[in-house]
C-alpha cells in the first residue's frame, strides 16, 4: 500500500480544522508517541494532531482519506501488542485532550464521556456518585483505548470485559462521517450489532470519539484474600473449584512463585515464594462476606494450601492490589537492561490446568527463563520472558508461539485483553480461518484506502496483498 507523504499543505489544512496549538511536528513530541509500553519498535509519524471535538475528528479522518494520510490513534500508550505504533508514518491521532465526563446518568447507572480520560481519573469522579466503571486493565488507560481493544484485566471474573460494560458510541468514519452506534437502552435487539463491531477493532474501522458506559454501585464490604499453595496444579486446580462453588469473586488472580518472591523482595508485600492467588469478594452483608470466606478456606484447604489470610483493611487491601497492578513494572526493575515479550492466551476455564501444565512443560524443556501471572478467574494468563539480545529473543518466541498455538488448539484466543496490535496478527489466520477474510471484506468496505491503523490485526499478506 502507497501513502501519501504530508506537505506544507498538509499541515496548514490540519493546523485549519483542529488550530496551531493542537498540532505539532517536533521531534521529541513524535518519539513520545511513537511506541507503547511493548517490545515492538518505535515509529515516529510526521505529525502529531490533538482534536478537542468529534467533528475535528471527522474533518481530519475525511482529509486524511482524501490523500490518502495514514493515520494512529493514540490514548497514553500503555497497550502491549504495538497497537498504536504509527506502522507508516503519516498522522499520529492523539485523543488524550479529549477527556470530559460528558454527562453522569446516575438514576439509570450510566456516564456518557469523551474517549481520552483514563478510567481511574473518571473512577474518582464517580466515586461522589457512589458508583464506578468496573474494567480495570491496570494502567490508567483512556476510556477510548480499552474499548478499543476491548481490555479487561482483574475484575473481568465478575463483572465483564470492556465489551460487556458499553452501551452506545460515537464513532467517526474513514469518510468523514460520524455514526451513533448501540443505545442507552440496556435492551437492544435493533438490526445489527455494530456498537460490538468497533469495540475491540483498534482503531482499525473507525474512530471512537463518545461512549456511554455501565456502571455498578461501589460495593460496601471488600474483602481480599491471599492463598499460597505447594504446587502450580494446586493453585489452578482451587480457581476451578471456587468458581465451580457457586462464589463470586470480584478478582481471582494467580502469581507463580519466583514472581511472588520479587514483589516480596521489592514491592513489600507479605508473600511465601510459592504459586499464590490474589483474590477480591464484594458484598452488601458483612454476614455474606464472611460465610463466603469460611467456604473459601474450606476450598483452599481441600487443595492443600499453605496459607490462607483475609483482610477488609483498606490500607492494606490497596497495597496488595497495587503490587500485583505494578507487577510488570517490578519485574521491568529487577532485570535492568531487559525487554519482555509478553503473552496474554486465554482459554475456556476447564482447559486452564491444561494449558497451566503446557507452559510449565515449555519452559522446563527449552530452559526458557519466564514469569506466570493471570486472571485466572476467566481462563487468561500472561507468561512474561525477559530477553537481553537477539538469541534470547527468538528462544522467547519460539516457546511463545507454541503456548499461542496451543491455546487456540484448547478453543482459546492468542489474546485475550491486549488486542492484536502487531504482535498477534500471524496467528489470526490459525485463529480464524475463513472468517479473517469476512474481517478483511468488512474493513475494506469502511475504509477502502486503508487508513485507519494499517499494519494491525492482518497478517502482512492480506494487507500488502
Amino acid at each position: 500500500m502507497t501513502y501519501s507523504p504530508i506537505t506544507p499543505n498538509d499541515i496548514n489544512v490540519l493546523t485549519e480544522i483542529v488550530g496551531p496549538d493542537q498540532l505539532t511536528t517536533t521531534h521529541a513530541d513524535r518519539l513520545l508517541r511513537a511506541k507503547d509500553q511493548s517490545q515492538h519498535a518505535a515509529k515516529l509519524a510526521e505529525v502529531i494532531l490533538f482534536p478537542q471535538t468529534a467533528l475535528q475528528v471527522a474533518e481530519i479522518l475525511r482529509y486524511a482519506n482524501q490523500r490518502c494520510i495514514p493515520i494512529t490513534p493514540w490514548g497514553v500508550g500503555t497497550s502491549l501488542e504495538g497497537n498504536p505504533i504509527p506502522q507508516y508514518g503519516g498522522i499520529t491521532l492523539s485523543l488524550e485532550r479529549m477527556t470530559r465526563i460528558i454527562k453522569v446518568h446516575h438514576d439509570d447507572f450510566q456516564v456518557t464521556v469523551e474517549p481520552g480520560i483514563g478510567h481511574k481519573d473518571l473512577n474518582r469522579e464517580l466515586a461522589r456518585f457512589g458508583l464506578f466503571f468496573p474494567p480495570d486493565p491496570g494502567a490508567n488507560a483512556t476510556i477510548g483505548g480499552m474499548l478499543a481493544n476491548n481490555a479487561a484485566g482483574i475484575r473481568t471474573v465478575k463483572y465483564g470485559a470492556s465489551k460487556d460494560n458499553v452501551l452506545r458510541m460515537q464513532v467517526a468514519l474513514a469518510d468523514g462521517r460520524l455514526i451513533h452506534v448501540g443505545s442507552r437502552s440496556i435492551k437492544q435487539s435493533a438490526g445489527y450489532d455494530l456498537l460490538h463491531l468497533f469495540v475491540g477493532s483498534e482503531g482499525t474501522l473507525g474512530i471512537i470519539t463518545e461512549a456511554t458506559l455501565k456502571l455498578v454501585p461501589l460495593p460496601q464490604l471488600m474483602s481480599a484474600v491471599v492463598a499460597s499453595f505447594p504446587t502450580i496444579s494446586a493453585a489452578i486446580e482451587t480457581v476451578v473449584a471456587i468458581k465451580a462453588s457457586g462464589l463470586d469473586p470480584a478478582a481471582l488472580e494467580f502469581i507463580d512463585p519466583k514472581q511472588c518472591a520479587i514483589l516480596r523482595d521489592h514491592a513489600g508485600v507479605n508473600l511465601e515464594e510459592k504459586p499464590t492467588l490474589f483474590m477480591e469478594f464484594h458484598a452488601t452483608h458483612r454476614e455474606t462476606l464472611e460465610y463466603g470466606l469460611q467456604e473459601l478456606l474450606q476450598i483452599c484447604n481441600d487443595q492443600g494450601a499453605t496459607g490462607f489470610r483475609a483482610t477488609t483493611d483498606h490500607a492494606e487491601r490497596a497495597k496488595l492490589w497495587q503490587a500485583r497492578h505494578h507487577a510488570f513494572e517490578t519485574l521491568v526493575r529487577v532485570h535492568p537492561g531487559k525487554t519482555f515479550v509478553i503473552d496474554d492466551v486465554s482459554v475456556p476455564l476447564s482447559a486452564y490446568p491444561v494449558l497451566i501444565a503446557y507452559i510449565e512443560a515449555q519452559l522446563a524443556e527449552h530452559d526458557v527463563p519466564a514469569y506466570m501471572k493471570g486472571h485466572a478467574g476467566d481462563g487468561n494468563i500472561h507468561v512474561e520472558f525477559p530477553f537481553g539480545d537477539a538469541h534470547e529473543y527468538d528462544r522467547a518466541m519460539q516457546v511463545n508461539d507454541r503456548i499461542v498455538l496451543k491455546a487456540i488448539e484448547l478453543g482459546g484466543t492468542c489474546t485475550g485483553e491486549h488486542g492484536v496490535g502487531i504482535g498477534k496478527a500471524k496467528y489470526m489466520q490459525a485463529e480464524h480461518g475463513q472468517a479473517l477474510a469476512v474481517m478483511w471484506a468488512i474493513k475494506q468496505t469502511l475504509d477502502p484506502n486503508r487508513i485507519l491503523n494499517p499494519g494491525k490485526i492482518f497478517p502482512p499478506d492480506f494487507f500488502n496483498g
